[in-house]
C-alpha cells in the first residue's frame, strides 16, 4: 500500500515578551515615578508657605511665650529674656522657691494648713498697721505685687508662725512692757485688743529670732539637688 506522507505544521514563531521583560530605554514612553517627583516638587514651596502661615499664628497667639518685645521690628525672644534673667536672678530666686518648698513640706508634715479667711484676716492686720490709710491696692502697688504673690507671702508667713509658735511663751510682763513702750505706734483702742496686739508683735519677734536657726536646721536635714548654678 502506498505510505501516506505526514504533514507538519511550522508553528510561527511569537517574539512575545512578558511584561518583566519590557524595555524601558524608551523614557518617552514610560518613565516610573517621574510624575510623583514632579509632584513632590510643586508641593515644596507650598508646604513652606503653610508652615511660615503657622508661625505667624503662632507669634501672633502666643504673645509673651515666643516673643518677649519687639522694637523696631526686631524681636526679643522669650528664650534671650530668661537667659539674661536666669544669669541675673536666677540664683537668689532658685533660692527663695527651695525656702518655699521646704517650709510647705514641714508644715505638712505638722498637719498645718492655712485658709484662705485666715489669709485675709492677716492682710487685714498688715493694713491696719498703716493706721487704716492705705488700701490693699495701694500697698500691692507700691511693692510691685500682685494679688496672688502678696497672698503666697502671707501664707508663708502663717506656716513658719504656726510651726515655730509653740516654743513661744510671751509673759504679762513683757506684754506690759511693750504697751508702755510702743503706745504711740500701736492701733488698737480698747485694753483687751492692745494687749492682743502686743501679744502678736512680742510672739512675731521671738518667732523671727528662732527661725534662722530653725530654717538652717531644716535645710541641712533635707536632701537637696540642684541642676542650675
Amino acid at each position: 500500500m502506498p505510505t501516506k506522507k505526514r504533514t507538519v505544521k511550522k508553528v510561527k514563531s511569537i517574539d512575545s515578551k512578558m511584561p518583566n521583560e519590557m524595555d524601558f530605554s524608551d523614557k518617552s514612553t514610560y518613565s516610573p515615578g517621574c510624575s510623583c517627583l514632579e509632584s513632590k516638587k510643586n508641593k515644596t514651596p507650598l508646604i513652606i508657605a503653610i508652615l511660615g502661615i503657622v508661625l505667624l499664628i503662632a507669634l501672633a497667639t502666643s504673645k509673651g511665650y515666643v516673643v518677649a518685645a519687639i522694637v523696631n521690628n526686631a524681636p526679643i525672644f522669650r528664650f534671650q529674656l530668661d537667659k539674661v534673667v536666669m544669669a541675673r536672678y536666677g540664683k537668689t530666686t532658685l533660692e527663695g522657691m527651695i525656702s518655699e518648698k521646704l517650709i510647705d513640706q514641714e508644715s505638712k508634715k505638722a498637719g498645718i494648713k492655712i485658709t484662705q479667711a485666715e489669709i485675709d484676716a492677716q492682710e487685714e492686720e498688715v493694713l491696719k498697721s498703716f493706721g487704716g490709710k492705705v488700701t490693699l491696692d495701694e500697698l500691692l502697688k507700691f511693692q510691685g505685687l500682685t494679688k496672688s504673690d502678696f497672698d503666697g507671702q502671707v501664707r508663708l508667713q502663717l506656716q513658719v508662725n504656726k510651726l515655730l509658735e509653740k516654743d513661744v511663751t510671751v509673759t504679762d510682763e513683757e506684754i506690759a512692757a511693750y504697751q508702755e513702750t510702743n503706745k504711740s505706734l500701736m492701733v488698737s483702742s480698747d485694753e483687751a485688743a492692745l494687749k492682743e496686739e502686743a501679744r502678736k508683735a512680742l510672739t512675731e519677734q521671738k518667732i523671727n529670732e528662732k527661725v534662722q536657726s530653725w530654717f538652717t536646721e531644716v535645710k541641712n536635714n533635707s536632701k537637696i539637688f540642684k541642676f542650675v548654678q
